[in-house]
């Protein structure tokens, strides 16, 4: 979980109150957080560093001290700031004057999307500088997948000319003295031998052309998402304008990006000033954008639905108040439920640096915090239970038992991976894989839709061993379904594989004939079109009319793929068809 340090004069500054540690440790649950560990007490306040870990990752606004003073002082009862003199939205869209940005069409496949704006008044510190520096290696490193997503780059305004210029360019035709360096360098050269090229150069290293900041003069600001120029991407404590930019994959989650940085600077006493980057392709809210911008759709949730899920007897006024202690506007309305009862619905429209209500019970939980946890009382159960094994489990242990007297050897696999390895490696076109909104990594970046592609990896780094290798799982899988009202379906699926010279269908055909008559199922077998097998040696198992799995020999063209070099047979069996 993130961990962020804080300086503590400036942190109390922004809550605009000073807390006891032991006061503190309690309020941080307002943020989902606790104290990590206290400051030595015996530097002077304004050198003390307070470490605070967040136990939750969908608010990464509070990855900053602005951000996690805001969410203090306002359940502290301080009213929310009004950002809309400076939020761009559907409709209203600032002025940004001559701060202005362009994009080049070359890098829509590259790295295609760029925000801006520009904070001003006041000159900056060297504890604001400290955070803001802090702020951005988190959100790029958490929030922005290590730089791939999002990567953030601030300079200093006065030795910019606007129009800026986001354009791709040949690596080793381009070069500028890069951060922590006197001498110039290609593109290519601080991909390989910068300290920063070393960590995140992976991004870029098959691009044939990579991103570039530069301004209208020329003058090169920034290589994103590697490393800022030594001339303009130097910020120094005393500068008084600079120019935040940020730029990546996912438009929502850059202008985010933006709108908190943005948010932590308002509540600073800065102020921004708006920058229009202009996309010569459709961004998915629209070619030009002006930000800080204001895109988050309002959640609705009723009060009988509150008071239920949280086992209370809330009053709107006190749904109303605990909601916008959290820094949320709420609108309400008198409604009737579906028996025609009267009943309170709360619209809830959230603060510009929060996108984290995806359905109405993240308002709930808004609403639980917001009243403070110490109002649920502990109660004891009202019934008396026994605990027992679920069905399906004691089904599940018996199928291993009996995978073991087949020869077999229980894996235990991550349900989450790669799409190399669900889908391309397994010539699928992964039209029913689920796939995550914002994976940390690309090797976690789907959820699998079959344990084979789990087996297979396994034998993929096994041929060492001696053979023949027959392995299983019983395990979770997932994939999209339009039937279930999520869109998804999740089962418990056996699968199998066994990898030997005289591996084949036959063998396969006898092991699963084995398994279900001991699990006392009828079956019947008939010919499937599987592209992981190989046709005509491949059979889907029919139970009870529906298909309840597939076995058969994998297919050399997947066998190639995971660089297994001898036959393989495999199968899958959906076990909540048999019980």
């Amino acid at each position: 979980m993130p961990k962020i340090e804080v300086n503590e004069s400036l942190f109390f500054k922004q809550i605009g109150k000073k807390y006891d540690y032991e006061s503190l440790e309690k309020i941080l649950t307002c943020g989902k957080a606790e104290l990590d560990e206290k400051p030595d007490e015996s530097l002077p306040e304004d050198l003390r560093t307070i470490k605070i870990e967040l136990n939750d990752t969908n608010r990464p606004d509070l990855w900053s001290t602005n951000g996690i003073a805001r969410q203090i002082s306002l359940y502290g009862g301080q009213k929310s700031v009004d950002y809309s003199s400076f939020m761009s939205k559907k409709g209203d869209v600032k002025d940004s004057g001559n701060r202005i940005a362009t994009v080049d069409p070359e890098l829509k496949n590259i790295r295609p999307y760029m925000v801006a704006f520009v904070i001003s008044g006041r000159a900056i510190d060297e504890p604001m500088l400290l955070d803001i520096i802090q702020t951005q290696e988190k959100l790029a490193w958490n929030f922005g997948r290590k730089r791939k997503s999002i990567s953030m780059g601030i300079y200093n305004v006065s030795q910019i000319k606007f129009p800026v210029h986001y354009k791709a360019v040949d690596p080793d035709k381009t070069s500028f003295v890069p951060l922590q360096f006197t001498e110039p360098m290609t593109c290519r050269q601080i991909l390989t031998d910068h300290p920063k090229g070393k960590d995140y150069g992976w991004i870029l290293k098959d691009m044939k052309k990579i991103p570039l900041l530069v301004d209208d003069k020329g003058e090169i600001l920034s290589m994103a998402p590697i490393i800022n120029s030594a001339t303009l991407g130097a910020v120094q404590v005393g500068e008084k304008d600079l120019m935040v930019e940020l730029t990546g994959d996912n438009i929502e989650n850059l202008i985010l990006s933006a709108n908190m940085v943005a948010c932590d600077f308002a509540d600073c006493g800065y102020e921004i000033l708006p920058v229009k980057v202009c996309h010569p392709y459709d961004t998915g809210l629209g070619k030009d954008i002006v930000a800080p911008y204001y895109f988050q759709l309002p959640t609705t949730t009723s009060l009988s639905h509150i008071n239920k899920l949280l086992g209370l007897e809330l009053t709107q006024k006190e749904v109303t108040a605990a909601l916008e202690r959290m820094g949320n506007a709420v609108n309400v309305k008198d409604i009737k439920d579906k028996d025609g009862n009267e009943d309170t619905e709360f619209i809830l429209n959230p603060p510009p640096y929060r996108n984290d209500f995806l359905h109405e019970v993240d308002v709930i939980e808004d609403v639980m915090i917001g009243l403070d946890l110490t109002t649920f009382k502990p109660e004891k159960p009202g019934d008396f239970t026994i605990g027992r094994l679920l069905p399906l489990t004691e089904f599940s242990r018996k199928t291993k038992t009996l995978m073991v007297g087949l020869g077999y050897q229980e894996m235990i696999f991550n349900y989450v991976g790669s799409r190399q390895d669900y889908i391309e490696k397994m010539n699928t076109d992964g039209s029913n894989v689920i796939e995550i909104a914002n994976p940390m990594s690309e090797n976690y970046q789907f959820i699998r839709s079959s344990v084979i592609p789990s087996l297979l990896k396994a034998e993929s780094i096994s041929a060492n061993a001696v053979f023949p290798h027959k392995i299983f799982e019983i395990g979770k899988i997932a994939y999209i379904c339009e039937k279930e009202n999520t869109g998804t379906r999740t089962r418990q699926s056996l699968g199998f594989l066994t990898a030997a010279n005289n591996a084949n269908f036959n063998g396969a055909a006898g092991e699963v004939s084995a398994l279900l008559y001991y699990l006392d199922h009828k079956y019947e077998v008939k010919e499937s079109c599987d592209p992981r097998f190989i046709q005509g040696r491949q059979a889907a198992v029919i139970v009870n009319g529906k298909q309840a799995g597939v076995f058969g020999e994998i297919h050399p063209a997947v066998l190639e793929n995971w660089a297994i070099n001898v036959p393989c047979v495999a199968g899958e069996i959906d076990l909540e068809e048999l019980i």
